[in-house]
């Protein structure tokens, strides 16, 4: 199998790291969830910044033991073997399939809001966010981490000008009622909030990637874990103080708070924190996604067409084309009103979850000799598990890739018969 070249040093870890986690989630769930709960919302957010903990250090833990491009689906096939593994890697990888679209459309959706563009120019947008992904994976990750470093600090830079420029604008009276709608509702914002923390899986595929994994992972997940739940935090705080959250603002909260610290220029500004804050996490998912679906091709699980490499580069292009048709199609898709952007959300949310569960339950195996590692797995396992019970219909999407992936190996098996039986060339 294909090894990649270890090129990844610290600052482009932690980038990583911050950039899979800071997605599109922080454009409209820190209203979203104020609306749900009001001011206790920041009680949610500051129980996820906790809980967000032990989920974050098994994926960490796990891949500092298991470096590998099938991250998660290696974890799973190390502890119960190939078949459970290479669902999980199934399930990831064509859950990434739908989320990265959804990152890009929702993240071309606010700088057409700020700019007043139409619906083409929304798809167009979309298209380059994704190809951004794509072509970066494809030049190698040492172009990748450069520009996801630079990515991730201008996000950050954007959001605390935001941030800081809305201080004035905040009112502690904004802040009371405290607990409007009862603590069920706080429950309910924790399974809103749980989409904004979720990341942490898709750097477990390129830690084979960095050149001192042992010393970095658990560091920057540490450390990346730290910066995004202050920033959520600390725009939670400012959405709720100024309040930019209710019928109508909720979903462009984000917007609503930047015109507050930047007046007339404040759109514009939301429209390019929007660009920054959706790239970054399809760089680090496309990179996921074309590593896993090299893993699973070289090890027999997928098609063999991904596990094609760029003789030049030395980077997955079988996988990386594959992901290039796939969110094409879906962004033909939504273009043409096949499926609306509501129904892409959810679609993948169950998939995403199943995903974890089983890195989860990896981890309860596989850490058995390491400190802690079977509690932070244990913690985890049962979070991820009563987040599964809110899924809803979104559970359909990973019983089809189930019966696809059952379908594939089914012709896997009988294709391994047919080899076995069929004579040699003749002597």
């Amino acid at each position: 199998m294909e090894t990649f070249p270890a090129t990844l040093r610290f600052p482009q870890v932690l980038a990583l790291y911050i950039g899979s986690v800071l997605g599109s989630g922080i454009l409209i769930l820190p209203g979203l969830a104020a609306e749900a709960a009001g001011p206790a919302s920041l009680v949610a957010w500051g129980m996820m910044s906790v809980l967000v903990i032990p989920m974050a250090l098994t994926m960490g833990l796990l891949s500092v033991r298991y470096p590998s491009a099938g991250g998660v689906s290696h974890f799973v096939t190390r502890a119960f073997g190939p078949g459970p593994g290479s669902l999980i890697g199934w399930l990831f990888l064509l859950s990434v399939v739908v989320g990265a679209p959804v990152l890009a459309l929702t993240g071309a959706g606010y700088v057409c809001a700020a700019f007043g563009l139409g619906s083409p120019s929304r798809l167009a947008i979309a298209a380059v966010i994704l190809l951004t992904g794509l072509v970066s994976n494809y030049l190698g990750m040492r172009t990748t981490g450069r520009l996801q470093v630079a990515v991730v600090v201008t996000t950050i830079v954007i959001l605390a000008a935001a941030l800081a420029g809305s201080a004035t604008a905040v009112d502690p009276g904004n802040f009371a009622p405290f607990l409007p709608h009862g603590w069920g509702s706080v429950g309910h914002a924790m399974t809103l909030i749980f989409w904004c923390f979720i990341g942490w899986e898709a750097v477990s595929h390129l830690t084979a990637e960095f050149e001192n994994p042992g010393r970095d992972v658990v560091r920057g997940t540490l450390a990346a874990a730290v910066v995004v739940s202050l920033v959520y935090l600390a725009t939670a705080v400012a959405v709720i103080g100024t309040r930019s959250y209710g019928p109508g603002v909720s979903d462009v909260s984000l917007v609503h708070l930047i015109r507050l610290s930047s007046g007339a220029w404040g759109g514009y500004l939301s429209g390019g924190a929007a660009l920054f804050i959706c790239v970054a996490p399809a760089i680090a998912y496309t990179g996921a996604a074309s590593r896993l679906a090299y893993s699973l091709s070289a090890t027999g699980y997928a098609p063999v067409a991904l596990s094609r490499v760029s003789e030049r580069y030395r980077t997955p292009a079988g996988g990386l084309g594959f992901l290039g048709l796939a969110f094409g199609l879906v962004l033909l898709g939504f273009s043409s009103g096949l499926v609306s952007l509501p129904t892409l959300i959810q679609l993948p949310n169950a998939a995403f979850i199943l995903t974890y569960l089983g890195g989860c339950g990896a981890g309860l195996v596989l850490l058995r000799g390491v400190r802690a590692g079977r509690f932070v797995s244990a913690v985890s396992l049962a979070l991820t598990g009563v987040i599964l019970l809110f899924a809803g219909w979104s559970v359909l999407y990973p019983a089809l890739i189930a019966l696809a992936w059952a379908g594939f190996m089914l012709h896997r098996r009988h294709a391994g018969r047919r080899s076995e039986v069929e004579p040699g060339p003749a002597s």
